[in-house]
């Protein structure tokens, strides 16, 4: 349970929070989130890093006292370069923030579906915390405008 509720708290600081501020780079132009909880003795540490914007590509990993457990691998395209702004702004974000809340078993992005005025984000996954995979896609008046493929779990 400790992994999940991490997961949780790790994402809404970070990329969702449109206010968190990014750390140093971690490699060549990357853009880069951390986040670290102390949870029963245990040093939990979230790192996202991401490379690019309108077509973007990144990893997330999560390590329990410096060691990884676990990862998302991820992919993003606009498919509308002139909607991206404002999908991030009044779909993307807001959803994300949303980790969680309806399945409490796969927080890994939004919920299945969130609607805001003209956008809608809908997000599927399938699998376990150990091994799953995930699609993610924004509308704005039923047109898609956005898409992420995801995949990861555990890692030993």
């Amino acid at each position: 349970m400790e992994l999940k509720d991490f997961l949780v708290k790790a994402k809404k600081a970070t990329y969702a929070n449109g206010k968190a501020l990014r750390v140093n780079s971690t490699r060549i132009a990357s853009k880069d989130y951390h986040y670290q909880e102390t949870i029963n003795k245990d040093e939990f540490i979230y790192h996202d890093t991401y490379f690019g914007g309108l077509n973007f590509i990144g990893s997330e990993v999560v390590y329990k006292n410096n060691n990884p457990i676990w990862g998302m691998n991820y992919f993003g395209i606009s498919l509308d370069d002139s909607e991206n702004n404002n999908a991030i702004k009044n779909a993307l974000r807001p959803a994300l923030c949303l980790v969680g809340e309806d399945n409490k078993i796969l927080p890994l992005r939004g919920p299945k579906k969130f609607i805001n005025n003209e956008y809608k984000y809908t997000f599927r996954c399938k699998g376990t915390l150990q091994e799953y995979s995930g699609e993610e896609k924004i509308y704005k008046n039923n047109k898609l405008i956005y898409k992420l493929l995801c995949n990861g779990g555990e890692i030993k």
